[in-house]
């Protein structure tokens, strides 16, 4: 085995790093740094915003989506909606959590999510 301790950072592919950053930032509320390699702090992993294309690979928005904990998904989701942001379909519930869809503005999917029953 090789020993994996935890996940350091996942990667958010853009085609523009300063929109990533203002929707990330401004938009999210998480707090980033950096210029060249932005990342982008929740508690438990980062998310790290790049430009694939500077690398010479080709640029593919994230389809599977990122879930970020939220406390409230109904209220995350409408103060983003009040921002522009559009949610793809209506909150779903699963019988264990709340998940509402969405996209930054590259495509990258992201989820609001909220468990609100223990785990088995």
């Amino acid at each position: 085995m090789i020993g994996v301790e935890k996940v350091d950072f996942v990667s958010v592919p853009t085609r523009d790093r300063e929109r990533s950053r203002k929707f990330y930032g401004e938009t999210l509320g998480l707090e980033g740094h950096g210029d060249r390699w932005i990342e982008l702090e929740t508690s438990n992993v980062t998310l790290a915003i790049w430009e694939p294309e500077s690398h010479g690979v080709e640029f593919r928005p994230n389809p599977a989506g990122i879930a970020l904990r939220v406390p409230d998904v109904a209220e995350a989701r409408t103060q983003l909606e009040a921002a522009g942001v559009e949610f793809q379909g209506e909150t779903i519930d699963s019988g264990v959590c709340h998940m509402a869809v969405f996209a930054d503005p590259d495509g990258n999917h992201l989820i609001l999510h909220h468990r609100y029953a223990p785990h088995d």
